[in-house]
């Protein structure tokens, strides 16, 4: 029996995400057609794969036990055209967060990684749909749920928060401040907040009632409307370059010191051999540089990341 990989994807897709409307969606088809070939997928095994009832799709028997084989199937496919026609096709990566300047960590592994070549996405929602339609093979930036069942994330490198405040500011002299310091000051943001997790969940987390948006037009016109308020606070990754701004100041975090969480993201089963090289170097810096150590008692993240490795001392 020969399978229709186009079928057998479909079907994944499916699987998946229960619902052949969005299935749909990420292969670029109408659900129509998408019906069409888990239609002549089962017809050829002769057996369901899915049961349609008024509480929407779900797995039949038949089609749980098909899903990981089916799986299994697709990535070596990928694989195997990645074989074929990757080595002279570069990894074609993009990036989000740019306020925080996420090519800083890229740059730092990009000489191990092979060829890249680097996308413009301006946000997580933008670069998850480029993903998913294939337009790029991996992206860069902080990852945070709800993320798409297609994708698969590994986190690369937790960065130490600073806050930047006017020289003005009471608090600016400073050497070190608490998060919880910062309660009477304005959290000033680049955007709307509720679009912001990070920030979002700081203030939610530390009390920071007082929060005011501005618009995002660089990084060194949002600095200087923080350096132009006395009253103004934000937050930066700490090794992110400042740009020449008067009147600004940068002062550590502490107890606990919010945490920047960066992760790779990619398609599951993406056969691309780039994606190795990548992965494998950010691994290697991690290690080097003591990227992922992670101390509950001492960080705060909003997610607490499942592979970051403890601190001792």
């Amino acid at each position: 029996m020969d399978l229709d990989l186009a079928q057998v994807r479909a079907f994944v897709h499916a699987a998946e995400e229960l619902h052949f409307g969005r299935a749909a969606g990420m292969l670029a088809i109408t659900q129509q057609g998408l019906s069409k070939r888990i239609s002549r997928l089962e017809s050829l095994l002769g057996t369901r794969l899915f049961q349609r009832d008024g509480n929407g799709v779900r797995l039949t028997e038949a089609g749980a036990r098909f899903l990981p084989p089916a799986r299994q199937t697709v990535t070596a496919a990928d694989a195997a055209v990645a074989a074929a026609v990757g080595k002279d096709r570069p990894l074609h990566v993009d990036v989000w967060g740019h306020l925080y300047a996420p090519m800083r960590t890229l740059a730092q592994v990009a000489g191990r990684a092979g060829e890249l070549v680097l996308g413009h996405g301006r946000d997580l929602p933008s670069v998850t749909d480029a993903l998913l339609h294939g337009d790029i093979d991996a992206a860069f930036g902080r990852v945070h749920p709800p993320l798409h069942t297609a994708l698969v994330h590994r986190l690369v490198r937790l960065e130490p928060v600073d806050a930047v405040l006017s020289a003005d500011h009471p608090l600016a002299a400073a050497g070190e401040l608490r998060p919880d310091q910062l309660r009477g000051s304005v959290l000033w943001a680049p955007g709307a907040l509720q679009r912001l997790d990070f920030l979002h969940q700081f203030a939610e987390r530390f009390g920071i009632r007082n929060r005011a948006a501005s618009v995002n037009l660089g990084l060194a016109h949002f600095l200087a409307e923080v350096a132009g308020d006395p009253h103004r606070f934000s937050l930066l990754p700490a090794d992110v370059p400042l740009p020449e701004v008067a009147g600004l100041r940068s002062v550590p975090l502490v107890d606990p010191t919010p945490l920047y969480a960066w992760s790779l993201l990619w398609r599951s089963g993406d056969g691309h051999p780039g994606l190795n090289s990548l992965t494998a170097a950010c691994a290697e810096e991690a290690r080097h540089r003591r990227w992922l150590e992670y101390d509950p008692t001492r960080d705060w993240l909003p997610d607490p990341p499942a592979n970051a490795t403890g601190k001792t001392g």
